[in-house]
């Protein structure tokens, strides 16, 4: 890469801002719109690793959703997502320039915090975090490098989306063996290759609550191997211990957030900022923060300032709109749910899925009134929408659909009907994808042996891939050794159908010793 660049014809590079093994990071200046931006580059090669063509290719695909759904996200405490593709052999996201510092090297230079302003830093990622994870994503990397202080004292979260691509259960791009994310702020369940959820960063958060509030990372280290080791197995140093002005309740908070288990964590960031509230500085009451001025960056600037509308800017009211005669009543038109499904064919080979998404969900109310609720277009119409749901990410919206059409499908055909087990492999996806551990362990031990019964002559690898979500579940939840059990009778399995040469087992084996190297650490 060198200064002067063009990327898609549009984005000039001029000053690199940071890089490392899979990309940079670059200011650039928006030719079209004569902005300036943040442009990130990645190497689809290096990250995919081996170098397969197809490999590269998927990763591309999956870049691309990634930024679709992450570009979903409107708050404020996010950075926003302008564009995003490919540029040659690189794949590129454009964002919005976020003026200030990052978190890491403001803590560097007023480390430790006092503690108001910890407080504030959390509750603004609480925010942040909540709605991230009602979409739902999960950072998987959140750390002070990623998190950036902006001259007004709010807090701008960066690379939201990108963690996720480079770190796939799904596609399981990234063949080192090792977890993607920061050791130093690594959650027990990813430090073993447990499958990860809101919980998983929730204890990122616990993780940079305590650096800002000690000045360190609770479990530091020499090696990567013996970090994860202590996250898994050693307690983490009360704050107060250190800074005995720390409220009790904020230390009492930290701790439940490094909670080895995910359970014993709190249960949303929701929950988090709760616990937060009455910590947080008011605007001219009492407490430390009430004598001291803030200086620049100051996170809690944001509290002591709330925003309010300029006095000299208040809108106008609008005249009201002159008197209309009422419309006259007509019949609505009828539904045209051929035209419909043809308009979602078209969109979703052009990759318009928000549209698509849009469309079905209009259209569904109107077709199950005309035609019945169980007529096979209604349900044709169902099952589209469920699954273009999942493929926008959109967990939330398409698990009631597919529960409700695992019961009828069910009902009709008995639970090991193929499509019922389908529709309930993906309400386990669902429950995963939304944090919800247990449910989706429940769920995927409910369908295995259906798919068993099924494919383990025709097509092994579907039962293989539930065998693989269970035991990432179990360590996901802290059963370490039933979890590495799981793993260990899969991958027997595996090299007995396909040799162990196959890229599948050799996968299980690098995981399988990783979570031996992490727990013998």
């Amino acid at each position: 890469m060198t200064v002067g660049r063009v990327v898609a014809g549009r984005y000039e590079l001029a000053a690199l801002l940071g890089q490392g093994g899979m990309g940079q990071v670059w200011t650039a200046y928006d030719r079209r719109l004569d902005r300036r931006v943040a442009v990130k580059l990645l190497r689809p090669d290096r990250v995919a690793g081996s170098g397969r063509a197809d490999e590269a290719e998927e990763l591309r695909r999956r870049f691309v959703r990634e930024c679709r759904v992450t570009a979903q996200v409107d708050h404020p405490g996010l950075v926003t997502v302008h564009d995003a593709g490919s540029d040659g052999d690189d794949l590129y996201l454009v964002m919005q320039h976020v003026a200030g510092s990052d978190l890491a090297d403001h803590l560097a230079e007023h480390g430790p915090y006092p503690w108001p302003w910890a407080v504030a830093v959390a509750a603004q990622l609480c925010a942040v975090l909540s709605a991230v994870h009602a979409v739902p994503i999960v950072h998987r990397d959140l750390k002070p490098r990623n998190v950036m202080v902006k001259p007004d004292g709010t807090l701008t979260v960066l690379d939201l989306g990108v963690a996720s691509v480079l770190d796939s259960d799904t596609t399981r791009l990234t063949h080192t063996g090792s977890p993607i994310g920061s050791p130093a702020y690594m959650a027990p369940e990813q430090a073993m290759g447990g499958a990860v959820g809101p919980y998983t960063d929730l204890y990122a958060l616990g993780v940079l609550l305590h650096e800002l509030l000690s000045g360190d990372v609770p479990f530091a280290g020499s090696t990567v191997l013996g970090v994860l080791h202590r996250h898994l197995y050693e307690a983490p140093v009360a704050v107060r211990g250190l800074r005995p002005e720390v409220p009790e309740p904020l230390e009492a908070l930290v701790l439940r957030l490094l909670a080895k288990d995910p359970q014993g964590r709190p249960s949303c960031a929701q929950e988090v900022y709760e616990a937060l509230a009455p910590l947080l500085p008011l605007r001219g009451g009492p407490g430390p923060t009430a004598s001291r001025p803030p200086g620049p960056l100051d996170p809690t600037r944001p509290f002591l300032r709330p925003h309010a509308p300029w006095p000299d800017r208040v809108a106008t009211p609008a005249p009201g709109p002159l008197p209309v005669a009422p419309p006259v009543p007509t019949a609505p038109p009828r539904p045209d749910v051929a035209g419909a499904v043809d308009e979602v064919k078209r969109l979703l080979g052009e990759g318009r899925i928000t549209q698509a998404v849009d469309i079905l969900g209009s259209i569904l109310p109107a077709a199950a009134a005309e035609h019945g609720e169980r007529s096979p277009v209604v349900r044709i119409l169902r099952k589209q929408y469920a699954a273009t749901l999942m493929d926008d990410g959109q967990y939330r919206r398409a698990l009631p659909e597919l529960r409700r059409l695992a019961a009828d499908r069910a009902a009709e055909a008995g639970p090991a009907d193929p499509q019922a087990l389908d529709f309930r492999h993906d309400v386990a996806q669902c429950l995963e994808q939304l944090g919800e551990t247990a449910g989706a362990l429940a769920e995927y031990r409910a369908v295995l042996p259906g798919f068993e019964a099924l494919y383990a002559a025709s097509d092994p690898s579907r039962p293989f891939a539930v065998r693989h979500r269970i035991g990432d579940l179990l360590l996901a939840v802290g059963e370490h050794a039933a979890g590495h059990q799981q793993l260990q009778g899969l991958l027997w399995d595996v090299e007995r159908v396909y040799g162990a040469q196959h890229p599948y087992p050799a996968e299980l084996r690098r995981a399988l010793s990783r979570q031996r190297e992490v727990r013998g650490a």
